[in-house]
């Protein structure tokens, strides 16, 4: 958790506009592809879900485990870097401070071994 209060909107409260994300990685020449025929409203709600959580609430995450979610995309440590750099730019975007955008960023870089190579 990252010490910084959310409010109780989901969107609101993680800092995040799941749109702004996906323009950023849809627009990544090397990112697209994992994206394709993927449900995006669901991706957004468990993106919202789990920033969210990371960042102490109140939304709670219910997808799957990182691995289980990832398993089969062969996902490289490159892909996994550049979605990280979109997530970062879209919260300080969306006003999250550097304090808060940073925790949620050292949250997501400790899932790495989840989600790459799977």
């Amino acid at each position: 958790m990252v010490g910084w209060e959310c409010p109780t909107k989901p969107r609101e409260a993680s800092g995040l506009d799941p749109e702004a994300v996906h323009d950023r990685v849809l627009d990544d020449e090397l990112l697209a592809p994992y994206f394709e025929g993927v449900d995006m409203d669901e991706l957004y709600a468990h993106q919202v879900q789990f920033v969210s959580a990371v960042a102490g609430g109140p939304v709670e995450y219910d997808g799957a485990d990182m691995q289980t979610a990832h398993e089969g995309m062969g996902i490289t440590e490159e892909a996994f870097s550049r979605v990280a750099t979109h997530l970062d730019a879209a919260l300080r975007a969306n006003g999250v401070d550097d304090e808060a955008a940073e925790a949620i960023i050292s949250e997501v870089a400790a899932l790495e071994d989840d989600v790459v190579g799977q």
